[in-house]
């Protein structure tokens, strides 16, 4: 048998669904014998003993005629989760759980519980539940199961919610174009690779590896031109790289943008043009052995 009830939440009059479900509550289980009683001795408010879940100290406060904190709750139970050491929160220490509050049907063999909510304990606000859990009507009703032979059993789940979350910041950049420029001497003389210095554009660390004579695929046919990113975190950058005619305006130019990060630290062209045009002396971008490279980055965004 399954049913849907509605009930208030303490202090900010919400509204929460509850469900029936078979398994028991993993924190805590408590039976009251001859319920009825409670009232007529007198007895407006039981606190139970208490449990631990999530390095906490925990217990149930139950209103057998209701608590009256939002409106008049005289024909329901009241039921709230507390947290039983006020003093293990100082100042301005929180616990923020996941708890549920539960029912036991005797004649199911189910739980009816309230569906998980999540709040925050202070020391100035120690406790959170229902003040409307379930109506005396309904309870006092034997044919439903919560109340037979006058027991009943209640019970509670609480999941602390730990604060290690990982946190993430993506800061997007007005575009400011950093600009950079190398005169490479004895270009034939490099080798397999050309590693400029560090250098800063953007707040972040940026270094240029050329190969004269390719990389990867392009080895042997191609000169080879990555942007390598030095630093944590992600960055989106666009970046435009010349090499730059020594005779004339027709340089070789490649724009791109692309995200870097530490695993993905390097981007741009294994063939960023052919080699027998950049070693045509007639073109114009080797003269006298040397080569002018120029790089212009804009950092768009960055994440951290």
């Amino acid at each position: 048998m399954s049913m849907s009830v509605t009930s208030a939440a303490s202090s900010v009059h919400e509204y929460t669904a509850m469900e029936t479900r078979e398994a028991s509550p993993a924190h805590f289980l408590f039976t009251i014998e001859s319920f009825s009683l409670l009232e007529n001795c007198g007895i407006d408010k039981y606190e139970t003993k208490e449990f631990v879940a999530g390095d906490h100290n925990w217990k149930l406060i139950i209103y057998p005629n209701g608590d009256d904190i939002v409106g008049k709750d005289g024909d329901y139970v009241s039921v709230y989760l507390a947290i039983a050491d006020k003093t293990s929160l100082p100042g301005n220490c929180e616990v923020n759980v996941v708890f549920s509050i539960f029912l036991y049907n005797h004649n199911s063999g189910n739980y009816l519980t309230s569906l998980g909510i999540t709040r925050r304990f202070l020391a100035i606000k120690s406790q959170w539940g229902f003040s409307k859990f379930i109506s005396k009507k309904v309870l006092s009703d034997t044919s439903n199961g919560y109340l037979v032979d006058d027991n009943c059993v209640f019970g509670a789940e609480v999941f602390v919610v730990k604060s290690s979350a990982v946190t993430g910041c993506l800061s997007l950049k007005n575009e400011i174009h950093y600009n950079r420029d190398w005169k490479i001497s004895n270009f034939s003389q490099l080798g397999d690779v050309w590693k400029s210095e560090e250098f800063c554009a953007g707040g972040n660390k940026w270094r240029i590896w050329l190969f004269p004579n390719g990389n990867g695929d392009a080895t042997g046919r191609g000169v080879s031109v990555f942007l390598y990113y030095v630093g944590s975190g992600s960055v989106n950058a666009r970046y435009t790289v010349w090499i730059k005619n020594h005779f004339s305006d027709e340089h070789i130019q490649r724009t791109t943008t692309n995200w870097f990060s530490t695993s993905s630290n390097n981007w741009g062209w294994s063939s960023f043009t052919e080699l027998a045009n950049m070693n045509d002396p007639k073109k114009g971008f080797i003269v006298k052995d040397c080569l002018h490279l120029d790089i212009e980055i804009s950092v768009r965004a960055v994440e951290q």
